[in-house]
């Protein structure tokens, strides 16, 4: 493959609800440009783009592919994006390296939730884009009514879309595209044109108009030309096109149906005359040294490359995606990582297409690349050189928010578990885990239920790990209410030295921290020097709790008074008559169960609203308030974490993908009584079993 500069680069995400047919319209790109000798396909395992053993089995993506297309002396680094909710992360990290989108709908189903998902993080990142309306040859086929949809949708969100090319046919008489820009008839593929054909005339010259009109808002002048003549020629409808487009004027609308490979050379025609090079682009502000510099696409630039993906291959090792946002790169070069501190060398630099890896020597400012086995650098990460240091802002990925509990198979497996789980989530940036301290379990963090399944199973696959998963446990709090006062006497006599303590102690709630450690010994009774031991044994008990086994805070305990023995006192027998004393306090004190509430923001369209304020007062819900924004409600709530924990999944159901919500901690209340006697109960029994074991 040859080195392409800036001007002659294109980087473009597909995106689409799943099904729409990104992988298959990827696969027509490859196959059309001679880049492959067959086209692949889904259900068979045989595409470019889905290569993983993993996507072959379940026949969808789970992870962005790069597939550099070379056509008219131009390449185009095309990123097929997961459709399927659960990988958004996936799509955000290919929408902030890409310089354009193409959104795909299909001619079937028109607008879905996934379209309105990736259309959501295409705004974000403020990415020109086309609509594909693909699969014109479908049985239930329908472009007028497709269009419709996506018409609605850009208007609800204040865009505006525009007809480039119209269907020749639909469902099985497709023929190919009309293209209005040319005025010609493309069938099959689109390699030689043709007359439009009469019946479709005058279709195309109303269509036209439209387009024209919209052409004419890019430039001052065509206005002003088109006002006075009514026409733009051929190359001035494709100058003031391109600047509607790539200011977010107007979304041009396509149609195609890749899976036949029809209509797909019109499209990269379109996507090379339309779509940005990464120099056309607004520059990005990386911080510098001195403050925020900017960023242009040239190869002229200080050296900043930006980390956006990375995969872990049993055969070749880590392997490092970046964009260059700046300068230049060979490879065997030596860059700086600044947030690690270290210092990376990038020896065989190169170009992957699926699976494919092309060596290259020199990657150029805006190209996407690959390099192998960097030892420190993780995904987000910049490099740059040491003396110019350069941070290129990471995109802000969702919080991950359907939790399971993990734990390792076997022992082999519990050395490896945190490397392992560690090694995930810095692949993934909607990946997350930690030590959850209070249930001593281990929490793996995901977008849905989907997304952990995969993670369990790449662990497995490529780190050999095996992992079981269950519902976490809540991390609940136990406390007291009021004071209470107990004595423990501990005595133990079996030959030679025996042991003995007696301790007198108080508890009382205490907002103001977790736990606080006094005395108020007077006399002799007892000497100071056995306080140590006794807190001592008080800690160990907080720790494992003493109704409910979770750990108890807010509580102050005030040793007053006590006994010790001249012989047989050792501060093993304060530490054990501390702990007991506490016991028996606490359960004089009023103990309640604390459950952590958390805030929870729930983002639902309007039609919905009703359904999940229902649900919400099922799971102890307390509403703070609601506020509305385009067509859709945002809920505001507290409500108990415990009955969150699969919310994820029956959020979607609720309201068929569209709503989403976000959630953090807010505070600990007390559990209701009929809610934490089941919880206390079990715990008993639990105990119970151990003893008798």
């Amino acid at each position: 493959m040859k080195e392409y500069t800036t001007e002659y680069l294109r980087n473009i995400a597909l995106v689409a609800h799943g099904g729409a047919g990104k992988t298959m319209m990827a696969e027509a790109f490859l196959h059309f440009t001679g880049a492959t000798t067959r086209l692949g396909k889904v259900e068979d395992g045989s595409s470019a783009s889905d290569y993983d053993e993993e996507e072959i089995r379940r026949k969808i993506s789970l992870y962005t592919s790069v597939l550099p297309v070379e056509y008219r002396d131009h390449k185009l680094n095309i990123l097929d994006a997961p459709g399927f909710t659960d990988f958004v992360g996936e799509v955000i990290s290919a929408l902030s390296v890409a310089d354009g989108a193409v959104v795909l709908v299909d001619s079937v189903s028109g607008v879905e939730v996934g379209t309105e998902i990736a259309w959501r993080h295409c705004d974000n990142f403020k990415l020109p884009r086309f609509v594909v309306i693909n699969k014109m040859d479908r049985e239930n086929a329908d472009f007028a009514k497709t269009y419709q949809s996506v018409e609605r949708f850009a208007q609800a969100n204040d865009e505006r879309v525009v007809k480039v090319q119209l269907p020749w046919g639909e469902k099985l008489d497709f023929k190919g595209v009309i293209d209005l820009v040319g005025m010609k008839a493309y069938s099959g593929d689109g390699k030689s044109a043709q007359d439009i054909p009469a019946e479709l005339k005058d279709d195309a010259e109303e269509a036209r108009l439209a387009l024209i009109e919209a052409a004419a808002e890019g430039e001052d002048a065509l206005l002003e030309k088109y006002l006075e003549t009514g026409e733009l020629t051929q190359e001035e409808l494709v100058r003031g096109l391109k600047k509607v487009v790539q200011s977010g004027a107007f979304i041009p609308v396509y149609v195609a149906a890749a899976g036949h490979e029809k209509g797909v050379g019109p499209l990269l025609n379109a996507m090379i005359e339309l779509l940005p090079n990464p120099a056309e682009r607004p520059t990005v502000v990386a911080q510098g040294k001195g403050g925020n510099e900017e960023l242009k696409a040239s190869n002229s630039g200080p050296a900043a490359l930006y980390v956006w993906k990375t995969t872990a291959d049993p055969f070749v090792g880590k392997m490092t995606y970046f964009k260059v946002f700046s300068g230049s790169v060979a490879s065997d070069t030596h860059l700086w990582n600044q947030a690690r501190a270290a210092d990376e060398r990038l020896a065989g630099l190169h170009i992957q297409r699926g699976k494919e890896q092309i060596a290259i020597k020199t990657v150029h400012a805006g190209d996407i690349a690959v390099v192998s086995k960097l030892t420190s650098t993780v995904t987000s990460d910049s490099l740059c050189e040491k003396n110019h240091p350069l941070t290129v802002p990471a995109p802000v990925y969702p919080a991950a928010l359907y939790r399971v509990a993990v734990s390792p198979k076997t022992q082999a497996d519990a050395a490896k578990i945190s490397t392992v789980l560690t090694r995930l989530c810095e692949e993934d940036m909607t990946l997350s885990w930690h030590n959850e301290h209070s249930t001593r379990q281990t929490i793996l963090q995901g977008m849905g239920d989907q997304h952990i399944d995969a993670a369990v199973h790449r662990a497995q696959t490529k780190f050999q790990v095996g992992l079981l998963t269950e519902e976490p446990r809540v991390p609940y709090r136990e406390g007291i209410t009021r004071k209470a006062s107990a004595q423990y006497r501990h005595k133990k006599q079996s030959g030679g030295s025996g042991q003995f303590g007696e301790v007198h102690l108080r508890v009382e709630p205490f907002p103001e921290a977790d736990f606080e450690f006094t005395d108020e010994l007077v006399g002799m009774n007892l000497s100071k020097s056995y306080l140590p031991p006794i807190e001592k044994g008080i800690r160990a008990a907080l720790d494992q709790g003493v109704f409910a086994g979770y750990p108890l805070s807010n509580v102050k305990v005030i040793v007053f008074d006590g006994k010790e023995h001249p012989v047989d006192s050792k501060p093993i027998a304060f530490e054990t008559a501390g702990r007991e004393a506490f016991k028996i306090a606490v359960h004089d004190a009023g103990p309640v169960l604390f459950e952590p509430i958390m805030t929870v923001r729930v983002i639902v369209p309007d039609s919905n609203l009703g359904d999940v304020m229902g649900d919400m007062n099922s799971r102890r819900g307390r509403v703070q308030g609601t506020e509305s924004e385009r067509g859709q409600t945002i809920v505001n709530a507290h409500v108990p974490l415990a009955e969150m924990l699969k919310y994820t999944t029956e959020l979607r159901s609720l309201t068929g993908g569209r709503g989403y919500f976000t959630m953090d901690f807010d505070h600990y209340d007390i559990v209701p009584t009929h809610l934490a006697q089941p919880i206390i109960d079990a715990h008993k029994k639990e105990m119970d079993a151990k003893k008798e074991e």
